[in-house]
C-alpha cells in the first residue's frame, strides 16, 4: 500500500481548515487543539471507571461477520469497571463501540465543548470507543458518509484512511460497509492481498490530546497499540452524492442485507466475501 504521512498541524484557524482540508476533504491531525478542555487532563481510564464503572457497556471483537449477527450487534456485555479492569491487566480483543455519552454518563458533557468547525455538529452523538492492546477494527466507512473529528485520549492509536476512489482496490464487500475480513491491514500479505499494492491511503498514530478529522466516507482502520479510548464528533455529508448514498446504506442497503441474512443464513455472508475478491481482482 503507497500510505503519506496524515498532515499534522499544532493549531489551526476555521478559515485555514475549511480551505487546507473541509473543502479538498483532505485529512488532518490537529495536535494542540483540546487542552483547554477539563477531559484533557480528567479523561483517562481510571476516570471512565470512577465516573461509569457501574454501567453496563456492548462489546465487540474480531471475529468473522456471522449471518446470525445483527448490524452492530454486540458479541459481549460487562460491567465499564470490569472492562477497564480487563484492558489494564492483559491484551484484549474486546472493543466498546458508538458508546453515546450523553445518554449513558451526562455529566461528561461538562468536560468538554463543541468546536466550531464550520460544520454542524450532531450534538446528541458523541461517541466513545475504548480498545486494549492490539485491539482493533474491521477497515470500514460509517454508514452516514459523516465529516469526522475523532478526540483520542490515554494511549496510542494506528490509523490507516483510504477515501472512496480507492474502493475498487480494497476488497469491499458488496452491500456491507467493510472489506474483506481477513486481511491484516497494518500488516497486510500481498501474496493473497496483491491489488492492495495498487491502494493509496494516510496513516498516522494518535496520541493523547490529538483530534483527528476524517472526511466524507473515508474508510478508516484504527488499531490501539495500548489501551486507551476516543471521542468522536461528527458533521453530517455535505456532498449530494455522499448524502444521497448514506440515504441509500441507512434505508435500503441495510435492511436488505438484513433480509437476505434471514434468507440466506450463512450462504449469504460467504458469497459477499468471495464477491469482494472477485469484484477487485477483476481490476489487476
Amino acid at each position: 500500500m503507497h500510505l503519506q504521512d496524515i498532515p499534522r498541524v499544532k493549531h489551526i484557524t476555521k478559515e485555514d481548515f475549511l480551505k487546507h482540508f473541509l473543502k479538498p476533504q483532505k485529512p488532518v491531525v490537529i495536535e494542540r487543539f483540546i487542552e483547554e478542555w477539563p477531559a484533557y487532563s480528567k479523561w483517562n481510564l481510571e476516570y471512565m471507571k470512577k465516573v461509569a464503572g457501574d454501567k453496563i457497556v456492548p462489546l465487540y471483537d474480531d471475529r468473522p461477520v456471522d449471518y446470525k449477527d445483527g448490524f452492530n450487534e454486540p458479541h459481549a456485555k460487562m460491567k465499564m469497571a470490569d472492562y477497564i479492569d480487563l484492558l489494564k491487566k492483559e491484551p484484549t480483543k474486546f472493543r466498546i463501540f458508538l458508546w453515546n455519552i450523553l445518554k449513558e454518563v451526562p455529566q461528561l458533557q461538562k468536560d468538554f465543548t463543541y468546536p466550531d468547525f464550520g460544520l454542524r455538529l450532531m450534538k446528541s452523538l458523541p461517541m466513545l470507543f475504548f480498545g486494549g492492546k492490539d485491539s482493533h477494527t474491521f477497515m470500514h466507512y460509517d454508514i452516514d458518509l459523516a465529516n469526522i473529528f475523532h478526540f483520542h485520549f490515554e494511549g496510542d492509536k494506528q490509523i490507516i484512511l483510504f477515501n472512496q476512489s480507492q474502493n475498487k482496490y480494497l476488497y469491499k464487500v458488496p452491500h456491507s460497509l467493510i472489506t474483506n475480513e481477513s486481511i491484516d491491514f497494518s500488516n497486510p500479505d500481498y501474496s493473497k492481498w496483491p491489488a492492495l499494492k495498487q491502494a493509496k491511503g494516510y496513516k498516522t498514530t494518535l496520541q493523547h490530546g490529538e483530534v483527528l478529522y476524517m472526511p466524507e466516507g473515508y474508510w478508516h482502520y484504527m488499531k490501539y497499540l495500548t489501551p486507551g479510548f476516543s471521542m468522536s464528533l461528527r458533521a453530517i455529508a455535505r456532498n449530494p452524492k455522499n448524502l444521497s448514498k448514506a440515504l441509500y446504506n441507512v434505508f435500503i442497503m441495510r435492511n436488505y442485507d438484513n433480509i437476505m441474512r434471514r434468507i440466506k443464513g450463512q450462504k449469504w455472508i460467504d458469497w459477499k466475501n468471495k464477491k469482494s475478491i472477485s469484484n477487485t481482482n477483476k481490476q489487476l
